[in-house]
């Protein structure tokens, strides 16, 4: 049996077990983290990972990220260990940090969209890690939605979003974090952030000094996965909007964070001021205003401060219209 006690998370041994076992049967499991839940499947598995594509109905130019338990798997995966890599797993592993590193043969293309790199992150959902322990193996896994769309925070934003495309739903609670791990490449010259999340700028250029900000090229094979211009998006119209201006016409609703709306909404939902709580609430609003088939949300935008950079940058591409 596991040896975790996952009990506080409703989640039993026998169920453990049972999503270990159909990820080493090549299989597909949803199952949390503290970011959002994730699709996984064997990382070194080509076929499992095809799934993952499919079932999403991603484009393989977009790499997925491998999530593992130690260090041994660590080294399965990546060809070199930077001394940065070093300081910034021992602060920030467990968490929602992805390293993008130099990939060793055994890590099948498809993982990583054909580049020469590998995105690593150890997760620290208690869930998350006995999962990966429990099936002894690195699990790909991108966020368990179809590709595009908004990521799900509980295993009931899976089943709405891909139902029996998955094989298997762990259901270990919400997510705490509630947007994707930050992104950072260690296999140039410089560091070089690919995408903001859990983990701010700020702390990382504490630990390791200066970073750069990826430069996105329109066209092109993507180096991270959430790149893309439109993306996190409800299917609902999303609307960022400046001191209340919500739009006139039409029924919609209003995220809220500093202003009162200049226009009667149908619902107006108070957000937190800080943007820890923000992002944790975030994914968990707009599922819950999708469903109630508005022809908007409108959203207040945030401060273009260093803390909100990761909230901004899932916002400004959930309301990409071109």
């Amino acid at each position: 049996m596991p040896t975790r006690d996952l009990s506080s998370f409703g989640v039993t041994g026998d169920q453990l077990i049972r999503a270990a076992q159909l990820l080493r049967e090549g299989k597909l499991v949803a199952f949390p983290t503290e970011t959002v839940y994730g699709l996984g499947a064997n990382a070194l598995d080509a076929a499992a990972v095809e799934r993952i594509y499919e079932a999403k109905g991603r484009p393989h130019s977009s790499p997925i990220i491998v999530h593992v338990s130690d260090f041994e798997m660590v080294k399965s995966m990546a060809a070199v260990w930077p001394e940065a890599a070093q300081t910034l797993a021992a602060k920030f592993w467990p968490g929602p940090l992805t390293l993008v590193l130099p990939k060793k043969p055994a890590v099948p293309d498809l993982v990583t969209a054909g580049l020469a790199t590998v995105g690593v992150r150890m997760p620290a959902h208690p869930v998350a890690l006995a999962l990966i322990e429990e099936a002894h193996i690195p699990i790909a896994a991108p966020s368990a939605n179809l590709f595009t769309e908004v990521s799900p925070t509980t295993a009931e934003h899976v089943r709405c979003g891909l139902g029996d495309r998955v094989d298997y739903i762990l259901d270990g609670g919400p997510c705490t974090v509630g947007i994707e791990s930050t992104v950072l490449s260690l296999a140039e010259a410089m560091p070089v952030l690919y995408r903001p999340g859990g983990v701010s700028r700020e702390q990382i250029e504490a630990a390791i000094g200066a970073i750069f900000s990826a430069t996105e090229k329109p066209g092109e094979g993507h180096a991270s996965p959430g790149l893309h211009p439109r993306h996190y998006r409800p299917r609902t119209r999303l609307l960022l909007v400046e001191d209340g201006r919500v739009p006139e016409q039409g029924s919609g609703a209003y995220v809220r964070l500093m202003h009162a709306p200049q226009h009667n909404v149908n619902e107006i939902v108070t957000m937190p001021t800080d943007a820890a709580g923000y992002a944790a609430r975030l994914y968990s609003v707009l599922h819950t205003l999708d469903a109630r088939n508005f022809d908007w949300i409108a959203i207040d935008s945030p401060p273009p401060s260093d803390d909100w950079e990761a909230v901004l940058d899932r916002l400004r591409r959930a309301a990409f219209e071109r």
